[in-house]
């Protein structure tokens, strides 16, 4: 399949759904808050390479895997995106492995 973590079109950075893997250890954490961390951190990397930050995010969409799993994300979202207030949806669906409990995904505006 093609894939690009990121894609960048002028002003624009569209980033891929991102999971919670942490890549230096190449390990998921079990808790969701703990992937969400992860997810955030490798996003917060490929917006700096791409020429963007954090503050550029205009929507997000989080994928979680249950519904019961949104209350402990208020936290790290709260911390990452709280004072950024993008657009945002939250869809309840399945991942592709098991152990994956969320998949974030973003698209900044640098303009």
């Amino acid at each position: 399949m093609g894939y690009s973590r990121a894609v960048v079109q002028g002003d624009w950075c569209f980033v891929s759904g991102v999971t919670g893997y942490d890549y230096t250890a190449m390990a998921l954490p079990e808790s969701v808050g703990d992937q969400a961390v992860n997810c955030f951190q490798t996003i917060e990397k490929v917006l700096t390479e791409a020429g963007f930050e954090m503050g550029d995010i205009a929507r997000v969409q989080y994928t979680v895997v249950r519904a019961d799993l949104v209350e402990q994300l208020g936290p790290v979202l709260e911390r990452f995106l709280g004072d950024i207030r993008p657009a945002a949806t939250m869809i309840i669906a399945g991942l592709i492995k098991p152990e994956m409990l969320i998949e974030i995904e973003v698209t900044a505006f640098a303009g």
